[in-house]
Parts: C-alpha cells; structure tokens; sequence
C-alpha cells in the first residue's frame, strides 16, 4: 500500500512538472511571437493615443530587445519614437491578468507635439476592447510597466503660446499601485517653455506623480542665465489641457533681464514668484517683481536734473524700491503697485498696462523740493507737497512702447509761460515779468531754454518703454512695418 502511494505522488509530481513545462512552453511560444509583438505595439500605441508598432523582438529567454517602436497620431501627439528598448517579461502578474514588464531600459524617447496639445484630450489608460493580438482566452489581456529608464527623453513641438523644445533629460519610473500610478524621476536636460518671455531652463531635477490620467509636478529644480535658480512645483490634467505651475525665479542679474540698451544703466539683482495656469481656455500669469541693489546711471533724465537742481546726486541713484506686481496674458500686460524710488530724492508710483505695444498708465511722481525750482510755477502750480517729503505730481503715460506719449511736459510748459508774463493794464498787452517787455504771442519761446528739464520727459517715458520690452523679450510690442526699399 505504500509503495503503491509513493509511486502515485511520484506521478503526480511528474505530471505537475510536465504540466508546467508545457504551460511554459505555450507561454514562451506566445511570447516570441507576432501576436505578442502586436499586442505591446497595441498598449503602447493606446496609452499615447497614436498608431504604431514595434520592430521585430530579439529574445533571450524573458528578456526581450527592439530597436525601436515609430507611431503617428492625430491628437496631441503627433509623433512618437522609442529607440533601443530592452526589457523583461515577468509572470507574477498573470493571476492579475497581466503582463509584467520590469527593468525595462530605453536608449531615447522622443515626442512631437502638436497644437492639439493645449486642447486636446490624451487617452486614459485603461481596459480596451478584445483585441486580436491577445492570444487565448486564459493568458493576460493587459501590459504593466514595473520600472523604466530613459538615457534621453526628447519633446518638441508648436503649442498655441508657442514653440516648445525639451532634451537631454533622463527619466527613471516606477509603478505604484499595481500600475494605476507612477513615480517619476527626472534629472538634466534642458527646455524651451512655450511662453516667448521664458528663457531657456537648465533642468536639475524634478520629482512627479503620474495618477488617474493626471500629472503632479511634486518639485523642480533649475537654472537660468548664469547664477539664476528657478523652483517650482504644479499639476496638469491632459483630459481637459488645464494647468497650474507656481514657484519663484532668484538671482537674475539685470543685465540678463533688459535690453541691451538699458543694461547699461541698470544693475542689481531680479527675483519674482510666479503662477503660471491655463483654467479658462487661454493661458495667464502673474507674481510680484522685486529688484534689489539697484543702481541707475548714465539716464538723460538724471543727468538732466543734476545739471538743472546743480547736483550730482542724481546722476547715479541707489534705488530704496523697485517693485511691482504683474499679470501676464496674450498681447497684455498689466504692472500694479509699481513703485520705483530712490529715498529723498525721487519716487515713481502708478499703474501701467501694455496691451498689443499700447501704453495706458497711471502714476505720481514725486520730486525733492528745489529740484526744479528754476522752473517758473513747476513746485506751485504742477507739484503739491506731500508725503516722504517730497513734491508730488499726477503723470499720465499713452502712445506705444516705440512712441510713448505723457501729460507733464505740456502742463510744465503751460504753468511756466503762465508766471513769466504780465498783462498791463493798460494796453492789455503780454510782457515777460521783471523785464516789461512785449513778448508777443510765444511765452512757450521764453521758458525753452529754462525748462531743458521738461524735454527729458518723453525720453524717460521712451526709456520706461525699452525696460519693458527688454524684459518681455518683445512680446508686447506689435511687428514693425517693412519698409519700402525701393522707395
């Protein structure tokens, strides 16, 4: 009896181990061929929402190599190349009915975006219909990706707020969740964000979830020009195109930041906090501008009021404030709570909004007494005293970043002829005051070589205008007219 029991679990052991190898068998044989190859071209293409398919699988037991999977797509990606994939096929998920893809290691990915991108919706992942690449009824229907290395992730394309470029970036992702989220983790590269008034960023590193069809940037890191240092952290949901992004830019030199022309006379250093978010259908940003250690020298206008108030000490002025806050949109930006000051002896403050290179603004200037004191009804009838000791003065800014307009030089003007003649009684006729001369009709003539100061209005404001389209890269101002060469 017990023999005949030893031999019976003996042939259950040899048949359990013959099972097997045949259900390996069937397995392996499934796995190396075209049916297997199509069904990872099929998930992968799903998962992107493209059509492509794999080059021929190179195998070596469970572990498979290709050399790349090329797909094309009429959605938010337009294009997609994987280039040198190896991975490894694990069974521990056939229970789940899956397949299990683990220590998978791509030489490159790269994306082509299109303009669909911003609006367009990225498929979710998830249960598709039978598909005939699936094999027998038994064996797993569904692929999961365990782990993956990227040597060099690659986007570009053209996105409605502009072209968009990223390289050289290397990913390593990890499945959370049985597959229904990954961590991601990103290091190097460099990208060109949309937004023409971003610059290049030299990525460091970056922590992200991937979950329900949502991205979560958890942390970033980069840098900018040369000691600038950029953090930030956001989500998007490419279902609906809809965005945030938040964090700060540091250590942004002017000269990095203006124009070429206004580098020159500008130093100090340029930080912000920003949101950037697209919640309405057309991208927006906003934050808070500061500049510290500001110095500025070498302006017309100062130079101008040193040589008119007899002192230097507007020649160079160590900035006390330099500060706005600012909302960006397409074709508009809106500057709020700007102030510009140098203590005791200037002050700017006001509203300015630059839309399609038009300029409305509203602003106080404050002068120190005296300053312009040689101009006849300039500290009376145009300035007022008032706070910070200084001598106040409404100032309206129009016209174009290349042609920019402001009120104070008529009302200079106007205030000055109007204290430097008399009537007489008499003959009714106008004389310049102390000299009793008849001066005609052109008391404008007789203030020209006393109000000097007046003209150096227009280039500050013209100036005011370089700053901005230095900083925005260009984008506020409109395309300038060719111009006829033949003529």
């Amino acid at each position: 009896m017990a023999g005949w029991a030893g031999k019976a679990a003996i042939g259950l052991i040899l048949a359990g181990v013959v099972g097997a190898g045949v259900l390996f068998a069937v397995i392996r044989g499934y796995l190396h061929s075209e049916s297997f190859r199509g069904l990872l071209s099929e998930r992968v293409s799903r998962t992107a929402g493209v059509e492509g398919r794999f080059t021929p699988f190179r195998w070596q037991g469970l572990a498979v190599d290709s050399d790349s999977f090329e797909a094309t797509g009429s959605g938010p990606v337009e294009g997609l190349k994987v280039e040198g994939l190896h991975t490894e096929v694990g069974l521990g998920g056939l229970g789940r009915g899956v397949w299990e893809l683990e220590n998978s290691n791509i030489r490159r990915v790269e994306v082509r975006l299109g303009k669909a991108a911003a609006s367009a919706a990225l498929p979710t992942e998830g249960p598709g219909k039978p598909s005939a690449n699936a094999g027998p009824d038994w064996l797993p229907k569904e692929v999961e990706m365990k782990s993956a290395d990227v040597l060099e992730f690659a986007v570009k394309g053209e996105l409605e707020a502009g072209p968009v470029a990223l390289s050289g970036m290397r990913v390593r992702a990890a499945s959370e969740g049985g597959g229904r989220s990954y961590r991601i983790e990103t290091t190097g590269g460099r990208i060109q964000p949309p937004f023409p008034w971003i610059p290049e960023l030299r990525m460091e590193r970056a922590k992200l979830r991937w979950q329900g069809g949502q991205v979560f940037l958890q942390s970033a890191e980069a840098s900018v020009h040369e000691d600038g240092r950029i953090l930030f952290a956001g989500e998007w949901d490419p279902r609906s195109g809809l965005y945030a992004i938040d964090g700060g830019v540091s250590g942004l030199k002017c000269s990095e930041v203006f124009n070429e022309d206004w580098a020159k006379r500008v130093t100090g250093l340029v930080a912000t906090d920003f949101v950037i978010e697209k919640r309405d259908g057309e991208p927006s940003a906003r934050g808070h501008l500061k500049i510290t250690d500001a110095t500025v020298t070498a302006l017309p206008m100062l130079d101008a009021l040193a040589a008119y108030a007899d002192t230097r000490r507007f020649r160079v002025l160590d900035l006390s404030a330099a500060h706005t806050d600012w909302r960006w949109k397409p074709d508009e930006l809106l500057l709020t709570d700007l102030a510009i000051a140098s203590e005791g002896l200037v002050r700017l403050e006001g509203t300015l909004r630059i839309r399609a290179g038009q300029l409305d603004g509203d602003f106080r200037l404050g002068l120190a007494p005296g300053t312009l004191a040689g101009i006849p009804g300039a500290e009376t009838d145009v300035f007022a005293p008032g706070e910070k000791g200084l001598l106040w003065t409404k100032l309206r800014v129009t016209g174009t970043l290349d042609d920019p307009k402001e009120d104070l030089t008529d009302r200079l003007v106007a205030a000055a002829g109007n204290r430097m003649f008399d009537v007489i009684p008499q003959t009714g006729e106008k004389v310049i005051r102390f000299s009793r001369s008849v001066i005609g009709d052109a008391p404008a003539k007789v203030v020209d070589q006393g109000a000097k100061i007046i003209d150096e209005g227009a280039g500050l404001i013209q100036g005011v205008g370089g700053v901005l389209d230095g900083i925005l890269g260009g984008t506020t101002r409109p395309e300038p007219e060719k111009k006829d060469e033949s003529q």
